[in-house]
């Protein structure tokens, strides 16, 4: 429970879909996005009818390049893995304006959701960092409105393939490297490349071991 409030306080954005099994997937036509790592590469579905503004964010700063050669830079094992905006040398990429908060959309914090890194008290400030939760952590999930904190992290979308991509990666070591206290990987897990994929037909099953299972997970940035 501590190491979940630390989490949940300090993983914020630093200032400078139920998962189902293969029988139940459906086809759909919501985006799918290939992320290449220094540890193997994770393919994500989109939700875009849920969380469509998120959705298009995330989506532009894919386009743009954004991603590519950045780190992810916070890895708590047992809660989440946190990316999108440092340099191997965590020099901060700039970022455009925030989207607001779409976190009231449904879905949830489980274990394989990707949702959208955001300041501690400012529900409307999420950019281009982005978490994966490797647990169910449903600290994060929309519990009210009207409040930064009740009002949770908006998941967009979940792991397709690759979900023991994300475990490699929880499983790094990490320590201190400024301007974080903690967390950091002690050497680099790298975001190599982040690009859309076509699907095609009968793709859109995932076998058990890699589709997401349901959790809650509530993380910062």
């Amino acid at each position: 429970m501590l190491l979940r409030l630390l989490l949940s306080l300090a993983l914020l954005l630093p200032l400078a879909a139920a998962a189902q099994n293969e029988d139940a997937a459906p086809e759909t036509s919501n985006p799918r996005v290939r992320m290449q790592t220094s540890l193997g590469e994770i393919v994500f579905e989109l939700d875009e009818q849920r969380a469509p503004k998120t959705v298009a964010n995330f989506l532009d700063y894919v386009d743009a390049g954004h991603y590519n050669g950045t780190v992810f830079h916070r890895v708590a094992a047992g809660a989440l893995i946190q990316g999108g905006a440092y340099t191997p040398d965590l020099q901060y990429k700039p970022t455009r304006a925030p989207v607001p908060s779409e976190s009231d959309n449904g879905l949830q914090n489980r274990r394989g959701a990707i949702a959208a890194a955001r300041a501690p008290g400012d529900a409307d400030s999420a950019t281009a960092q982005f978490f994966i939760n490797v647990v169910d952590n449903p600290d994060f999930d929309f519990s009210a409105p009207g409040d930064d904190y009740t009002r949770g992290y908006t998941v967009f979308g979940r792991v397709l393939h690759g979900l023991d991509v994300v475990d490699r990666i929880a499983a790094v070591e990490t320590g201190a490297r400024a301007p974080f206290a903690a967390y950091v990987p002690k050497s680099p897990v790298m975001i190599e490349r982040v690009e859309r994929i076509v699907t095609t037909e009968g793709e859109g099953a995932a076998s058990d071991a890699d589709v997401a299972t349901p959790a809650d997970d509530r993380t910062q940035s």
